[in-house]
């Protein structure tokens, strides 16, 4: 009688396991699902910081540099490409297209000592550069968890888990440089 009861539990742990292993790795991959979600809003949030200070940063360009209408109006169109596009791929191009944008409106203040002499510009410049920060962060963390997700959703039973779930691998947040070069240039004072 003791044989049939332990081989009666063998058969059900055997059987029990592999909807254990499921039910795990598939709440596993739904946090980490929700992981990137969350850190794509805090990216989310920063750009919006960073898309409220250009039209500060445009205007106080256009007080010293008016004559410099192609990069004002670039950078002022590609803020409102970023801010009307619908799905992550558009968002990804504009915002790549605000950084550069961005750069070339830097390098253009180079050329205007009034401007970077401007406590206005000086302010607006780092809170540029203070917002670039967070989003270099926010995105470094958002792609590290799409890379645990990826990893998780590729391996085995994962794959299983993600075919059955229809989840689907989530692309990284890459602006195709690591950040906008706005810092300031070192200072040497002999």
């Amino acid at each position: 009688m003791t044989l049939i009861l332990v081989i009666v539990g063998f058969v059900a742990l055997a059987a029990l396991t592999p909807v254990v292993v499921f039910l795990a790795t598939g709440n596993r991959l739904v946090a980490l699902d929700q992981r990137c979600d969350t850190a794509f809003s805090d990216i989310d949030v920063h750009l919006k910081h960073r898309h409220n200070l250009i039209p500060g940063l445009v205007e106080t360009v256009r007080g010293v540099a008016s004559h410099e209408r192609d990069i004002l109006l670039g950078i002022t169109e590609a803020r409102a490409e970023a801010m009307r596009a619908s799905t992550p791929d558009i968002r990804l191009e504009a915002e790549k297209n605000i950084s550069q944008q961005i750069n070339a409106l830097m390098s253009l203040a180079e050329r205007y000592p009034e401007l970077q002499a401007s406590s206005h510009f000086a302010d607006l410049r780092a809170e540029l550069v203070a917002a670039e920060n967070r989003i270099t962060a926010s995105r470094r963390f958002y792609n590290l968890a799409v890379g645990e997700y990826g990893a998780t959703l590729r391996q085995f039973p994962g794959s299983l888990v993600g075919k059955i779930r229809r989840m689907n691998l989530r692309l990284p947040f890459d602006l195709g440089f690591e950040r906008v070069l706005i810092d300031e240039p070192a200072a040497f004072k002999f």
